[in-house]
C-alpha cells in the first residue's frame, strides 16, 4: 500500500501507471469515491436510481457529458486517476486496465458515489481495528437478497462491505457512522449473514475474504458503492466504466465535510 498522507501526490502515482491496487488507508483523511461511467442516454435514470438509493449510492461528484475531468473533487482526470478500472459490456467484464484512455469518448457521463472509506478514519481515531487496512486487503463485500429501488433500466440487489467487531465497538462504529449519511451513514444489518442472502461470509463476491471471525464479534454490515456494478451485470448496459472493487477515487475533498455533525 502507498504511504502517502497527500492526495495529490497519490493520484500522481496512480496517474503514472505505478500502483494499481486497493487504496484503503491511503491519504485516509480524504474522501475515496466509486466510480460509474455511462453512455449519456442512461444519465438522467441513473441519477434517478441513485435518488432512490442513497445508502448504497450517495452520489457526491458528477461530470457534464464528454468532459472527464472533475473540478468539483480535485485536479482530476478520470481516465488515469484510478488505480484499476473494469470495463462492461453488456453486463460482462472484457478489460481491467490501468487507464480508459482508448475507451473514453465524447458521450459518456461521469458518477462518482461516496465510499465507506470515509467514515474508516474515524472508526480507526476511536480505537476500532479494522481488520482489512491492518492486513492491506480489500475489504469483503457481498451481493444480497435485499432489492434496490429500480429507476428505468436499473434494477438489481443491494452490496454490502462487512467489518467484523465486537459489542462495543460494534456501538461506536454505528454512533460514528451514523454522522455520514453522505457516505453509507449506519450499518444496514447486523448479525446472521443468511437474514440477507449470504450463504458463505467467507466467500464474498468483491474484495478479499475476511480473516475468521472471532467468539466476541459480530459481522456488521453497510450499503457499499459497489451496488451499481452488480446493478450493471443485472441491466447489461452496452457499455458501463467502473473502478475495480477497492481501487478508488482519491479526491482532494476532506472526509470531514462529508459528517453531518461535526
Amino acid at each position: 500500500m502507498l504511504n502517502i498522507t497527500d492526495p495529490v501526490e497519490a493520484r500522481k502515482i496512480i496517474r503514472a501507471d505505478k500502483y494499481d491496487k486497493q487504496t484503503a488507508g491511503i491519504a485516509g483523511k480524504y474522501v475515496q469515491g466509486n466510480l460509474c461511467i455511462l453512455p449519456s442516454k442512461y444519465a438522467i435514470d441513473f441519477a434517478a436510481f441513485c435518488q432512490k438509493n442513497p445508502k448504497p449510492c450517495p452520489l457526491i461528484g458528477f461530470g457534464t457529458k464528454g468532459n472527464p475531468y472533475l473540478k468539483d473533487l480535485g485536479d482530476i482526470d478520470i481516465r488515469t486517476d484510478v488505480p484499476k478500472y473494469r470495463i462492461w459490456k453488456n453486463g460482462e467484464i472484457i478489460d481491467e486496465p490501468c487507464n480508459i484512455k482508448k475507451y473514453w469518448n465524447d458521450d459518456l457521463v461521469v458518477f462518482v458515489l461516496g465510499c465507506s472509506m470515509s467514515f474508516e478514519l474515524p472508526l480507526m481515531e476511536a480505537g476500532i481495528e479494522m481488520q482489512h487496512i491492518k492486513n492491506n486487503t480489500t475489504v469483503p463485500m457481498y451481493k444480497t437478497n435485499i432489492d434496490c429501488e429500480p429507476a428505468g433500466p436499473f434494477k438489481g440487489k443491494l452490496v454490502v462491505s462487512m467489518r467484523p467487531l465486537n459489542a462495543e465497538d460494534t456501538i461506536k462504529a454505528i454512533q460514528i457512522s451514523s454522522r455520514f449519511p453522505a457516505v453509507h451513514g449506519a450499518p444496514v444489518h447486523l448479525g446472521e449473514p443468511g437474514q440477507i442472502g449470504i450463504k458463505n461470509i467467507m466467500k464474498p463476491e468483491y474484495g478479499d475474504p475476511p480473516r475468521a471471525i472471532k467468539n466476541n464479534e459480530i459481522p456488521v454490515f453497510w450499503a457499499c458503492g459497489v451496488t451499481p456494478q452488480s446493478v450493471v451485470e443485472n441491466c447489461k448496459p452496452e457499455f458501463c466504466i467502473t473502478h475495480k472493487p477497492g481501487a478508488m477515487l482519491i479526491t482532494d475533498k476532506l472526509n470531514s465535510s462529508l459528517a453531518a455533525i461535526n
